[in-house]
């Protein structure tokens, strides 16, 4: 028998919270009953208060990427331009998916790693009519700081729409919609959240149900509100994942502070660990969401892997340009402060091992 057991270090999909793990193992639930209904209002009243919005959340069953795609759908027309910084897979994706959609895409190429400053937008012509934004480049592990950058694109274009990938910074980031001037923004259940994989939420603060373009079918958000304002949606949901959701939220948002002080601190401590093992960390500014390293020199990512995997844990690489350049651990998923300090003590006897 190992003497270690099986540990998920991966930004998503995370290990699962109590309430998510109770909620799925109950009985398949019929979405169109009043318990059904009940649990959706839940869910969306408690990811609102997440967000801190005074708008609405839609909860669609697919990905994060899903609620990207709705609210470029939905949000802005053919031909529209957007602005894009691209420093990472995350902010790439907001580039392709504003492509696909048919949009005109302004894009800001930086280097994977580095986080967005305000003053690079005052080179930038417009007209525009939003700026699809990243708060957590979890590809990276990078942090944008979105209210200023919000607050600095919204003085030149005051018109525009500002959307963001929070993606993996609800419930793991401090977040907010209208107090930081973001419009809308996007994120999933298997982050923060804690739950598995199959939900994407789509954020849409007052101004932007004031300005909603609806397209589409399956991903039509003007369909999706008005029913889902009766606690159904208009397709048949995941039902049993959105019972995990209003269940892990009912007990996560009244201690919601010590929360994300908690993955503060546990990333801090990961950080130190493996500067102190002789790793260097990708990003300039740092999301609580991931640790993010390079590989030391002639160490492969497949070795490196493997040293985790011989003590049970499962870490992941790095993506687009640093792909088999960098690897990255996280304890955005349920975890306390002993996990923490416990992989800390991992990380150090992998980078021995090596």
């Amino acid at each position: 028998m190992s003497v270690y057991r099986r540990r998920l270090l991966t930004p998503g999909p995370v290990e699962l919270h109590p309430k998510a793990i109770e909620a799925l193992a109950r009985p398949q639930l019929h979405h169109r009953t009043d318990e059904a209904r009940s649990l959706f209002k839940a869910a969306r009243e408690g990811l609102k208060q997440a967000w801190n919005t005074q708008g609405e959340v839609l909860i669609l069953t697919g990905s994060g990427t899903a609620a990207m795609e709705a609210l470029v759908l939905n949000l802005f027309a053919p031909g529209e331009r957007v602005w894009v910084p691209v420093h990472g897979k995350f902010s790439e994706r907001w580039a392709e998916i504003a492509q696909a959609m048919g949009l005109e895409v302004e894009r800001l190429d930086l280097e994977y790693g580095k986080s967005v400053e305000p003053g690079l937008l005052e080179g930038l012509e417009g007209p525009f009519h939003g700026a699809l934004l990243t708060h957590s480049e979890s590809s990276t592990g990078a942090l944008n700081d979105v209210k200023e950058l919000a607050k600095a694109f919204k003085a030149r274009f005051p018109e525009a729409l500002v959307v963001a990938d929070m993606v993996t910074s609800l419930l793991v980031s401090p977040v907010a919609l209208e107090l930081w001037g973001v419009d809308a923004a996007a994120s999933g259940s298997q982050k923060g959240t804690m739950c598995p994989p199959g939900l994407g939420y789509a954020a849409l603060s007052p101004r932007a149900l004031e300005r909603l373009k609806p397209r589409g079918y399956y991903l039509n958000l003007a369909k999706e509100l008005k029913v889902q304002k009766e606690g159904e949606s208009a397709w048949t949901p995941a039902i049993n994942l959105v019972a995990a959701v209003a269940g892990v939220l009912g007990e996560v948002l009244p201690q919601l502070e010590d929360h994300l002080c908690l993955k503060a601190k546990q990333n801090a401590l990961l950080y130190e660990a493996g500067e102190a093992a002789g790793f260097k960390p990708v990003p300039e500014v740092r999301s609580p969401a991931t640790t993010a390293f390079y590989l030391p020199e002639g160490v492969t990512y497949a070795r490196l892997k493997e040293a985790f995997a011989l003590r049970g844990a499962t870490i992941i690489g790095g993506q687009g340009a640093l792909k088999g350049k960098i690897f990255r651990v996280s304890l955005m998923g349920y975890s306390d402060i002993y996990d923490a300090y416990a992989v800390a003590e991992l990380i150090g006897e992998v980078a021995a091992s090596l």
